[in-house]
């Protein structure tokens, strides 16, 4: 059975910003409290998450992109072993415009049930989506709080 968490917002931005926000590792460790997101974001070429002092939080393989509309990535946990047994998710950014502000939905699944990854994301993406949405909206990400 497939676990699934999804979260949508709606940024005021246009869809080359968003790609740019969610591809650019100077810019991702800006609203994901210190974590670059890096890739090729190119289909087939691995990407990592990972903080200043290299520590690898995640990685996985880029499935599809499609810049300014759609990015699709297997994942792995990389540093808690109950959430690294589960195996390997999969995570789709899709980017839709919606006038003058972009809707950004990211749907998380896995096949496990009940999956403590599902509950992992579903605690952190709220607050990365929020400070990602912050920072393109006011130039300014959100503090850490958790």
């Amino acid at each position: 059975m497939t676990e699934r968490f999804v979260y949508v917002s709606y940024i005021r931005t246009t869809a080359a910003k968003l790609w740019t926000a969610l591809t650019s590792p100077e810019f991702t460790k800006q609203y994901w409290f210190g974590v670059s997101f890096e890739s090729a974001f190119e289909v087939g070429a691995p990407w990592k998450l990972v903080y200043a002092d290299g520590t690898v939080t995640d990685a996985g393989e880029i499935v599809e992109s499609v810049p300014g509309k759609r990015l699709v990535v297997t994942w792995r946990n990389q540093f808690k072993p109950e959430l690294r047994a589960e195996g390997v998710a999969r995570c789709t950014f899709d980017l839709v415009e919606n006038g003058a502000q972009m809707k950004l939905t990211v749907t998380h699944e896995i096949d496990v049930s009940p999956s403590k990854f599902i509950a992992a994301v579903s605690a952190g993406w709220p607050a990365i989506i929020s400070s990602l949405k912050s920072l393109l909206e006011t130039g300014t990400a959100l503090p850490r709080t958790t």
